[in-house]
């Protein structure tokens, strides 16, 4: 286990008041929390100080195209039984923000970190972490993420000499050959819901067969390994065969796999299934994910959607017609500019629902819901399209910035 923090170097001091102090001004000017200028900042001044504020921690790193916010949140919260957290519970989720995180965690055990997918190898090598969660890969931000096998190569080969314990999907291919290298591999079977990037073999790019749950590739043996923990329907299975029930206020299938793999991220430090299964608990929202919100006498409930395999799960979660919807999608360098991905959503699942279709691109996504048969109204923001809802609930799906508008609006 991690031990007392070492002093810091006079110029690590330097950095880390430095890196507060422009986090602080940024707060005072309005322009968000500050913690990716202040790590800026602070990185500037010490290019090392990532590696030092960690060197007394328990790290464990979480990455995934999806649910890596939440499943941080969630791991966070059962570490707390064993020990003081640090966290970057926010989601600045790239190297200057995880620093600004670990400043703050003089005090702390564990550090839980939230990666970016692109950066796991770099920040992997930094803070020498003692496990590493890989949750999921699919499509995501096509103008400038790398092709998702081309991202399982690169985690592979990044974390092929890491000595952490990986707690990895056994259920995701593409995750799979991410982790094959590892030593210390720990399977999940946590499920796959969208497959349409892991068709094909990641090690040699033949068809993969998918009878059931499994998986395997008939042409290079490749295949789906045995996991050791599982999700079966609200329980979590252990090693040694107990079922665990997840009671989460959380909604839907994807935050109880996020359960499953944050209980054997848990176990790992000795933290029993039962006592952080209860303590997940106590999360309600994530980020602003989830909350329901009052605006305009209605009840707005706020859902997040990135990209293709985020939608999937997200029609999943909302009520059923005629609950009316709102759609909000933006495409500014946060979310990727790139708004092809919008075809490959179903849709037609929404069919039946009052839509309405706001954001920077809801033109784009206008014609996306033509194509489909969807019948929506386009509105000029949000409150136009939660005045043309009923009274009643209204869920509302966005993704990146759009969310963080619709936030600003209608959580006020």
């Amino acid at each position: 286990m991690a031990g007392n923090a070492e002093p810091l170097s006079p110029r690590a001091k330097l950095a880390v008041t430095a890196g507060r102090a422009a986090a602080a001004m940024s707060r005072a000017a309005g322009r968000g929390s500050g913690s990716v200028i202040g790590g800026k900042v602070a990185l500037r001044l010490d290019p090392d100080l990532l590696a030092r504020l960690a060197r007394h921690l328990d790290v464990i790193l979480v990455s995934a195209t999806n649910g890596k916010t939440t499943t941080t949140r969630l791991i966070a919260e059962a570490l707390r039984a064993a020990g003081g957290v640090v966290s970057n519970a926010l989601g600045a989720n790239m190297p200057a923000g995880i620093t600004s995180a670990l400043a703050g965690g003089s005090e702390a055990q564990y550090a839980v970190i939230e990666v970016d997918e692109k950066y796991l190898a770099t920040v992997a090598r930094d803070v020498t972490p003692k496990a590493i969660a890989l949750l999921n890969l699919s499509r995501d931000q096509l103008d400038r993420a790398a092709e998702t096998r081309m991202l399982a190569e690169r985690w592979r080969e990044g974390l092929a000499g890491q000595k952490a314990v990986v707690i990895a999907n056994a259920d995701d291919p593409l995750i799979v050959w991410a982790a094959s290298d590892s030593p210390n591999v720990v399977w999940v079977a946590a499920g796959q819901e969208w497959k349409d990037d892991a068709w094909s073999c990641p090690a040699c790019g033949g068809v993969m067969q998918r009878p059931g749950d499994d998986w395997f590739c008939g042409e290079c043996g490749f295949r789906r390994p045995v996991p050791t923990w599982a999700l079966s329907g609200d329980q979590v299975l252990d090693p040694h065969g107990s079922a665990w029930p997840i009671r989460l206020q959380l909604p839907g299938r994807a935050n109880k796999a996020n359960a499953a793999t944050s209980a054997a991220v848990a176990a790992a430090f000795g933290v029993a299934p039962q006592v952080a299964l209860e303590r997940m608990y106590a999360v309600t929202a994530v980020a602003g994910r989830y909350d329901v919100v009052q605006y305009q006498d209605r009840d707005v409930r706020l859902l997040l959607a990135k990209n293709p395999a985020g939608w999937l799960e997200t029609f999943s979660l909302i009520d059923p017609p005629p609950a009316p919807v709102i759609l909000s999608v933006n495409a500014r360098s946060a979310d990727g500019t790139d708004t092809s991905w919008l075809w490959d959503v179903d849709y037609g699942r929404l069919a039946g629902h009052p839509i309405c279709v706001i954001g920077d691109r809801r033109l784009d996504l206008a014609v996306r819901l033509e194509v489909a048969g969807v019948d929506f109204q386009v509105c000029q923001g949000p409150e136009e399209a939660v005045r043309m809802c009923p009274p009643g609930r209204i869920e509302a799906i966005a993704n990146y910035t759009a969310f963080q508008d619709l936030r600003r609006v209608v959580g006020n």
